[in-house]
């Protein structure tokens, strides 16, 4: 189990970032429990809509040495706070795209972590597009690196380019999710990039795959192309049915279904026998807000 220092407390001000989590303790992750290979959280699991119940894409992939916040939707830094995860217990920052949806929490985080005293050095892997203005939203809500007790570093995304994080290796895909504001807008905002990107994340024994935001069913090949433990996968974009054949029969030990469009709710009770019937026996399951696996 990874330790970390107390935090300095005065008049309570930083006791409930502590709050300890179910069982009492403050979750310090990364393994946490000495026998998962992979614990993946799901943070938040909605659609890009407003949702009284379900905050935006959030996913936590906890490795026995490193742990990955992949995306930060609202309201990610609530949330970590609810479940008692300290502030240096996260490694790496990764964002998939620049939608708020994915994005819009990344500044209270960043606010977050400095008011409760990180000391770690983070890393945040986004778009080459965002790097810049991220930065300067930061310095425009008087975030300067500087008040930072905590090192900061950029670093953008290469499709194709294995990222190589200690035991991890994280491999980015470019995605088609903004194809379309692309052929309409790219003509008044030539300086926008129009990148997402799905991942891989691969240790010696163990294969995942995030799909975050795609744009059509081919934004999955790469994925899938070798076996995959754990599958975190988007119902916004794409229609259930054709995901569900395109994915059937495939090497896929378990399958989250989360980011699913509100609309498909209105038949739940549909969309989720359309599933047993196209799966077959493969394990599946819709993600809610909390739902945790561990491989």
């Amino acid at each position: 189990m990874k330790s970390y220092p107390k935090l300095p407390v005065k008049n309570g001000l930083y006791l409930h970032w502590l709050k300890p989590a179910p069982g009492g303790l403050v979750r310090p992750l990364g393994g946490q429990d000495g026998m998962s290979n992979l614990k993946t959280t799901c943070l938040g699991t909605g659609d890009g809509h407003p949702s009284g119940s379900r905050a935006h894409s959030a996913f936590l992939y906890e490795f026995p040495s490193v742990t990955i916040l992949l995306d930060c939707g609202e309201p990610v830094t609530q949330t970590l706070t609810r479940r008692g995860i300290h502030p240096d217990a996260i490694d790496h920052i990764f964002l998939s795209h620049l939608h708020s949806d994915h994005l819009g929490g990344f500044f209270m985080l960043i606010q977050g972590l400095w008011l409760r005293r990180r000391q770690k050095p983070l890393t945040v892997f986004l778009p080459e597009e965002g790097i810049k203005p991220v930065q300067q939203l930061l310095c425009s809500a008087y975030l300067f690196p500087e008040l930072m007790p905590f090192k900061t570093e950029y670093k953008s995304w290469t499709s194709g380019q294995p990222c190589s994080l200690g035991p991890l290796t994280a491999t980015p895909f470019n995605t088609t999710h903004l194809e379309r504001l692309r052929e309409s807008f790219q003509p008044q905002y030539p300086q926008q990039a129009f990148e997402a990107f799905s991942f891989t994340l691969e240790t010696g024994d163990t294969r995942a795959a995030h799909s975050a935001d795609i744009g059509h069913l081919n934004d999955l090949d790469p994925l899938v192309t070798k076996p995959l433990d754990l599958l975190v996968c988007e119902l916004a974009h794409v229609e259930p049915a054709d995901l569900f054949e395109y994915l059937a029969g495939r090497n896929i030990g378990r399958i989250l279904f989360t980011h699913v469009a509100q609309g498909h709710w209105e038949d739940e009770v549909g969309l989720r026998q359309l599933a047993r019937d196209t799966l077959g026996g493969m394990p599946h399951e819709f993600a809610a807000d909390g739902t945790e696996v561990a491989l």
